[in-house]
């Protein structure tokens, strides 16, 4: 039974409920309901249904002023204090007791057969959870007798940890003096090459025979490349050619007036 100080908690309230008086059972064969008065019950009201501690209450009471009419303590379900009869699920038989313990059995009934369903599943949780809260005491009770895992130092055990020791080595490319990165070499593949600039008038002559003998000279290793054309195609030392000897020369020719008549050789 429940105790004293225990709360009480709502599970399940239907508004409409049949009560009936029922014969005495004349064997242990199950209750039929077809056996009642189904046409006519004796009582009326709501039904209420309550739990305090592990204890369930079914209380009948008036619709209108609220006032208990009778109410049965359910210890278990299914049980003997509240029964399912045989030809029908929206009947039960239900014993019912008094404050000083006489109890009787009546018949209870739902108009809807919603009603009886939820009726049945709210006492089905809460005897469920009864078993649970009783498998979980029993388990507290009784001492794990299973080796635990010891994750503790042994005595003299030590360990060492290295904080902060990895350094991560940043390998970046590198770049040139002015922050942009080298240029990719020109491809190796065929095609012409840009020849050497000409050789400017104003530099002096032996430096511009040295400079245009290393441009040759870097770029006779390529077939591809473009020779620069000999100035002196007659084999001479001196590159500005011979001109102490023209094809073509004009000698001056004094006549007796004192004027000059140039003549072509």
């Amino acid at each position: 039974m429940a105790t004293e100080g225990e709360y009480e908690s709502i599970l399940c309230v239907k508004p409409d409920v049949n009560v009936y008086r029922i014969p005495p059972r004349a064997s242990n064969r199950g209750v039929r309901a077809a056996d009642w008065k189904l046409d006519a019950p004796d009582w009326t009201g709501r039904m209420r249904v309550t739990a305090r501690g592990k204890v369930a209450f079914i209380k009948l009471e008036d619709k209108i002023s609220g006032e208990l009419f009778a109410q049965a303590p359910v210890d278990e379900y299914p049980g003997i204090a509240i029964e399912t009869v045989s030809d029908s699920s929206r009947y039960f038989v239900l014993r019912i007791q008094d404050e000083s313990g006489r109890s009787a059995f009546i018949g209870i009934g739902f108009g809807d057969r919603g009603d009886s369903f939820d009726f049945n599943v709210a006492l089905q949780d809460h005897f469920k959870w009864v078993k649970q809260e009783l498998e979980i005491s029993k388990q507290s009770q009784t001492p794990d007798n299973t080796p635990k895992l010891d994750l503790g130092f042994k005595e003299g055990q030590t360990i060492t940890l290295n904080i902060g020791q990895g350094r991560k080595r940043d390998k970046s490319r590198p770049q040139s003096a002015g922050g942009f990165g080298l240029l990719p070499p020109p491809p190796s593949g065929g095609g012409s090459k840009i020849a050497p600039p000409p050789m400017s008038s104003s530099s002096n002559d032996n430096d511009g025979g040295s400079n245009t003998g290393c441009l040759l000279d870097l770029d006779s290793s390529n077939s591809n490349s473009v020779v620069q054309p000999n100035p002196n195609p007659a084999g001479g030392s001196d590159m500005w050619g011979d001109f102490s000897a023209p094809e073509n020369s004009m000698s001056p020719l004094a006549n007796d007036d004192g004027s000059t008549n140039w003549q072509q050789f």
